[in-house]
């Protein structure tokens, strides 16, 4: 392949994933090009790029999934070349092709190894010819409910059902038995469509709660390819993840050599080029192919934590035609790194997305903390697009020193407006399942469940002066520094409001201040079902003059890319429904009333 420079290359995708890949353009010395939704005009990462150019309105249909509208911007702004980051077009091989048609050079894989993997049903009968194990299932597309209920007896329950062209958790569903099969086919069947325009599923055995494991490749086009370790994704909340870290606590050097080279096995059977992921499901020396992430990843921050290989950087000069920067054997992997996914969402009520605008802001600093983020202080996280606020990341020299780094990382961390998985990282990173290694499988599945206060753990640092919140106007609270024979103490006074005479009342951080749930704190109460968050009503699953008991999904709620089931607060009939399907709706508003 004949070697290319470039000088600009734009970069098709927005928040923290943008800025990402903008700071290894500026150490590489090509200019950047940003493209921005009527959402995002003043979102952090336009501002960052050399070059900003609108593209569309907010929803992404409309903007960063209009393939044409993002190559011509490409091309008038003299760019050689385009980051797709993940999600939005970064597996789409259709935009990969027409980046080629146009001249520009698409940062990722060919487009024949994204439609070869991007099929999970094709994958999986590719990866079983190239020897790489699969978990029992089909390779055929299951039409019909009839179908899927054939295949489950033969392959046995508990079965997934999954979106042919799926990821992320989209369009995967699990039915324990045969009573849930159907519930479980609509549902993968109905969210495939919606986020893939693609309804096609398939069953294979559901493995309950083994690890989950992935491997980063790097390949050229020189015929070089090689692996990067892995990482464990395990933890994990209706198939999102939580946290990553690596190495995984639970994979032998025999189990990490053996997915290593059926990874590279794996990328060679497609003609893989660029950065990709092979991610695998683990249950005790055996590992079974899950599916190809034909893109960098959201964790690829912690591989990069532990080898002191720049990724994108490899991606770039992949593209460039360049041969790698690194052999296999001078892959070496030095301690451990975590990464904590701070999410707008809050944890203490079952995970509900938090849109709102963040009124202070401020990140953790110090040895082996890195934060990959796209917003400030004044920044509005959009109901429209992906929660995730940021990314905090850190590395020590074994799992134990870094699990305690990132409770000090995540104390120091201050992000006020949307509620955020910062308490519920402090929480999880404290529980003794996890320190021990383990996922927390059940722990998760309970906060899923149901409305669950978390204890903050008593071992956290305390707090960092110099970020400072109002209280709430019915009550002050001010802290004071007092020195007790030459000894520096912090006292805290609360007193109702007026008492101070007028005087500015603030609190330190780790004070429980007032949250703003952005939608996540309405609650169901008397006659009214209402919506727990601002979004759009997905589906309606009652009428006017129907029963329902404690518990029933009555409506599901779509918000911040995420289908939310609401359910009725008490048995009853219902007398009203108040709302239709694609309705926009806003926190506590009543969805329907009960008799």
């Amino acid at each position: 392949m004949t070697e290319r420079t470039f000088t600009k290359v734009l970069v098709a995708n927005r928040g923290e994933i943008a800025i990402r890949v903008f700071r290894t353009l500026r150490e590489m010395g090509i200019a950047s090009v940003a493209v921005y939704s009527e959402a995002d005009r003043d979102a952090l990462f336009v501002g960052f790029a050399d070059e900003a150019y609108l593209i569309g309105p907010g929803p992404a249909s409309e903007s960063y999934l209009k393939a044409d509208v993002i190559v011509d911007v490409a091309l008038r702004a003299g760019a050689q070349a385009v980051h797709p980051g993940y999600g939005f077009l970064a597996e789409n091989a259709g935009f990969a092709r027409a980046c080629a048609d146009a001249g520009l050079v698409f940062i990722g894989p060919p487009p024949e190894a994204i439609d070869a993997m991007g099929s999970k049903i094709e994958a999986r009968a590719l990866m079983d010819r190239a020897g790489v194990p699969i978990v029992p299932g089909v390779t055929d597309p299951v039409d019909t409910v009839d179908d899927a209920r054939r295949i489950a007896a033969d392959i046995g329950y508990p079965v997934a059902v999954k979106a042919a062209a799926g990821g992320g958790g989209k369009g995967f569903r699990v039915a324990l038995d045969e009573d849930a099969l159907a519930g479980a086919f609509d549902g993968a069947r109905r969210e495939s469509e919606k986020f893939f325009a693609d309804s096609v599923v398939y069953l294979e055995r559901y493995l309950p709660h083994p690890r989950h494991v992935e491997v980063q490749i790097l390949a050229d086009t020189h015929g070089r390819c090689i692996w990067l370790g892995e990482r464990d994704c395990s933890v994990q909340r209706r198939h999102q993840k939580l946290v990553e870290e690596t190495p995984s606590p639970v994979v032998s050097d025999d189990l990490r050599r053996r997915m290593g080279e059926a990874s590279v096995k794996a990328a060679e059977a497609v003609g893989y080029v660029s950065a990709g992921t092979l991610e695998y499901l683990v249950a005790g020396e055996e590992f079974f192919f899950l599916e190809m992430n034909t893109r960098i990843q959201v964790e690829h921050t912690i591989t990069e934590m532990v080898t002191g290989i720049d990724l994108v950087r490899e991606q770039v000069r992949i593209a460039q035609g360049l041969p790698l920067g690194v052999a296999q054997d001078d892959v070496a992997s030095r301690g451990h790194a975590f990464e904590c996914r701070i999410n707008a969402e809050d944890a203490e009520q079952r995970f509900v997305p938090s849109p709102a605008r963040i009124t202070a802001y401020r990140e953790p600093t110090g040895p082996g903390v890195r934060v990959d983020s796209g917003v400030r202080a004044g920044t509005v996280i959009p109901e429209i697009y992906d929660p995730m606020v940021a990314k905090l990341i850190v590395w020590d020299v074994d799992r134990e020193t870094a699990r305690r780094r990132m409770l000090r990382a995540l104390g120091e961390y201050v992000v006020e407006g949307p509620a955020t998985l910062i308490p519920f990282h402090r929480w999880l990173l404290s529980q003794q399942e996890f320190i021990d290694g383990g996922a927390c499988h059940d722990a998760l599945d309970g906060l899923a469940a149901k409305a669950t206060p978390l204890q903050t753990p008593a071992d956290q640092p305390p707090a960092v002066p110099g970020d400072e919140a109002p209280e709430p106007a019915d009550e002050v609270v001010r802290d004071i520094t007092a020195e007790v024979d030459g000894r520096r103490f912090q006292v805290r006074l609360s007193a109702p409001a007026g008492t101070w005479g007028g005087g500015a009342a603030t609190v330190a951080p780790r004070a429980k201040a007032k949250k703003n749930r952005g939608g996540g704190a309405a609650g169901s109460s008397g006659n009214s079902v209402v919506s727990p968050m601002q979004g759009t009503v997905l589906k309606v699953n009652v009428s006017a003059g129907q029963t329902v008991a404690q518990g029933d999904v009555v409506c599901v709620v779509e918000a911040m890319k995420m289908e939310n089931e609401v359910t009725a607060h008490r048995d009853g009939d219902v007398a009203d429904v108040a709302v239709a399907e694609g309705q926009a709706v806003d926190s506590g508003q009543v969805l329907l009333t009960l008799a």
